[in-house]
């Protein structure tokens, strides 16, 4: 049985090529940062995984999905292997897409995205603002677990 599923944010917008055939068919190719659930010191925090989608599931990765998204997939491994122009051996793994689903809402994605982009230095914080959409409140750092009413 050669069946995989993974969930993870995708490195960038998925690369979408057409075969040469009388009826091309789209061939999607992304990434997926996949984060390891233990981690030992030195070691990476997430795996990169290559993924490819054909057809309609290529189409739909190309107008849907974008960097920093969180989907999940389910497929199949697949190693091929090829000669470069220098004679060597070469080898990738890839997952074949059979599935692929969103896995956080389009809000989610949204504040995560501008999260995201607005990594920068930190500033004074500013004044408690009303919750977010989804009705929590950003937590002040600065705040000491004495000054916690609980």
């Amino acid at each position: 049985m050669n069946k995989v599923i993974l969930m993870g944010r995708l490195t960038r917008d998925p690369e979408v090529r057409y075969s040469q055939a009388a009826e091309p068919l789209a061939v999607a190719r992304y990434a997926l940062a996949v984060n390891r659930r233990f981690k030992r010191q030195g070691e990476p925090e997430a795996d990169f995984i290559n993924c490819v989608s054909f057809g309609k599931a290529g189409e739909f990765a190309e107008k849907y999905f974008k960097k920093g998204q969180m989907v999940s997939i389910v497929g199949r491994l697949q190693v091929r292997s090829w000669d470069d122009q220098n004679g060597q051996k070469r080898w990738s793994t890839d997952v074949i897409v059979e599935e692929q689903y969103f896995a956080e809402s389009k809000a989610a994605f949204e504040s995560h995205r501008s999260m995201a982009e607005s990594m920068a230095p930190p500033t004074p914080a500013p004044a408690p603002a009303a919750p977010a959409a989804d009705g929590f409140y950003p937590i002040d750092e600065s705040i000491e677990d004495d000054d916690l009413p609980f």
